[in-house]
Order: C-alpha cells, then structure tokens, then sequence
C-alpha cells in the first residue's frame, strides 16, 4: 500500500526536559511552537491537492517534532479537531503523533482513539539506562517497555525512535537496545544516529573532549547491522538518518557526527554489498565480472560517484564489464557472474 504522510511540526512543544541531542528548530527548519490553526488548514488542503496524494492508497496527518501527549489538553483537542474534518470526509485515514515513553496516560490515550490517533511513534532513543541519563532524556528503559505494552492494548500501531551513538553507548549497549527492541515488536522502527547540532547542550559535550560522536563509516556499519536484524525479525525500518532539512545544509549548523544527506542510501548500499561478498571471487582470481541487479538497486551502485563498483572491484581486483537490470531478480539480492 502506497503511503502520504502530511508531517505537522510542533517543535518541542510539550517536551518536560532538554536532550543534550536536541535542537528541533534546525532539524524541522520550523520555530518552537505550534503553527496556527489556520496554517494547519492550508497544510493539508495543500497535501490533498498534490500528485503524491491523488496516488496514495494511505493518507496520514502526523504530529512530530514534540510530546504530543504533554501538550496542554486544550491545545491537544485543538489539534485534533483540526484534522478530524478531513478524516471524516475521507482525505485522510488516520493520525499519528510523537511522544515520549514517560508521557501517556488513559484519558489521552482514550481521546487519541476518539479522533483517529491510529500510530503512535515513541522516542525510545536507547534502552539503556545509563545512556538515556547521560542524554538527559528524563525516562528509563522500563518506561518505553512499558509505553509500548499499554499502547498495544489500546490497539494504536506503534513505531519505535532509535539513536545510536549517543553519549555513554558502547556497540554492546547498542546491539543490547536492537535485541529489547525485536523483543518489544514494534511495528516499525526509525534510526537516527546521533549527530552534533549547533547550539545544543551535545555541541558543549563535544567540545569540551566530553563526548565523541560515531564516525560516518562506523555508523553505516552499525545501522546496517541494526536494519538487517530487524529485517529477520519482518520489523520494517521506515526511516534511516535524519532528514535533511534548509537549516541542517547550512554551514556550520551540524558540527560533528555522521551526517550525511543521504544516509539510508548509504546503509541500504553498505546492507547489499555485504549479502553480496560471499559470492565474491578472491582478489585475482578473474578479469572481468558481471553484476545483475534489480533496477531499484542501480541507485546504489552507480549513485554517490560509482562507489559501489568501486568497491566490487577493489575488493575482486577485476573490472565491472557489464551491469545488467532485471526486474526478476529480487531487490537487494545482487548477483555476480564472473566472465
């Protein structure tokens, strides 16, 4: 099924504490706060007249960027009677919102129901203790365990937010969070390794010698480690990186970390050359080879200045000849033919 999911930021509205991490402003290119109602209109009566949207089998109205379920109640209801006109005439199926593990509660939960809040995205971030402490983040591990079992007894759809990388977390403390993770079942899972931002309480620790951020190639190597375990599990991972945004492109606004604008390219391209190396010839061992991919796969290989042929042949020493696209052959899953 074909998703449109119309994104409203609420920039840190709600929010109880300040993560080292965090700096909404940038990452949504939005200023704190709530966009008017009347701007909310025009949001979405613009989504409902888009291309993608006539095209999608699935429209949603998303609430990210702050604690959605800490927000004043008036201010939450405010939010949802916006939207609820256009689920009832039918140009969206349902609402999902952001919140924190620590921050649900039955009378909200039971009015989220009301207004088809259908998915509810929880910043987990780590479910290690002494991570989430040195992040500053005001909840525990056992909060998000159990956010996600009352969630699920409510009946929302529910999607779990992961940031490797962050200040405290060791590759054990990580994989430790992707096997409480798979254990949870979520129904989906985002990754955003952790990067330096202009401004945030994180850029104070990075500069002080107090905390040093994951490098791009260790990160690509974590996150594609991550996504092809919960792949085993069927936990789709929806998002990988942050998105990119006018503020992020801008010089000096990310200060250190493994940014980069199109880091789910990179871990998906990292996930297909590592299914690809057992077939691999030794170094020498032919001249000439021949790759056979899907055509959705071409990206990966001939994006990012050929970096995936590059790295076929250094690693065989013999020359890609021949790329061939075939539909047949199933995404991610590459062929190599030696000639």
């Amino acid at each position: 099924m074909k998703s449109f999911l119309v994104p409203i930021f609420i920039p840190t509205a709600g929010c109880p504490t300040r993560c080292v991490f965090c700096e909404q402003p940038r990452i949504t290119a939005r200023p704190r706060g709530i966009p008017e109602v009347g701007e909310i209109k025009g949001i979405l009566l613009q989504a409902i007249n888009s291309k993608k949207y006539r095209g999608a089998e699935n429209a949603q109205v998303a609430f990210y960027g702050g604690t959605f379920t800490r927000l004043p109640l008036a201010t939450m209801l405010e939010l949802l009677e916006v939207v609820r006109p256009f689920l009832l005439n039918g140009y969206f199926q349902s609402v999902r919102v952001s919140t924190r593990p620590d921050s649900l509660d039955k009378e909200r939960l039971e009015i989220m129901k009301h207004y088809g809040v259908g998915t509810v995205e929880l910043g987990a971030q780590s479910l290690d203790n002494r991570v989430l402490k040195a992040s500053n983040r005001g909840h525990s591990a056992e909060d998000t365990i159990n956010a996600v079992a009352e969630l699920k007894d409510y009946g929302f759809s529910v999607g779990l937010q992961l940031m490797p990388g962050l200040p405290g977390e060791t590759d054990d403390s990580f994989r430790h969070t992707v096997e409480q993770t798979m254990a949870l079942r979520p129904d989906f899972v985002r990754i955003y390794p952790t990067v330096v931002i202009k401004g945030t309480k994180l850029e104070e620790m990075f500069n002080s010698g107090q905390y040093v951020p994951l490098g791009l190639e260790r990160a690509v190597s974590i996150c594609a480690d991550a996504v092809e375990r919960f792949g085993r599990e069927g936990i789709p991972v929806v998002r990988i990186g942050l998105m990119s945004s006018p503020t992020l492109r801008k010089a000096g606004q990310v200060v250190a970390g493994p940014w980069h604008e199109a880091f789910g390219d990179l871990v998906r391209a990292r996930i297909l050359w590592n299914r690809l190396a057992p077939m691999l010839p030794g170094p020498g061992k032919v001249q000439r080879l021949k790759l056979i991919i899907h055509p959705r796969d071409a990206g990966l290989f001939f994006g990012h200045g050929r970096k995936g042929i590059k790295w076929l042949e250094e690693r065989c020493k013999s020359k890609v000849v021949e790329v061939i696209q075939e539909a047949n052959t199933a995404p991610g899953q590459a062929r190599v033919e030696c000639l």
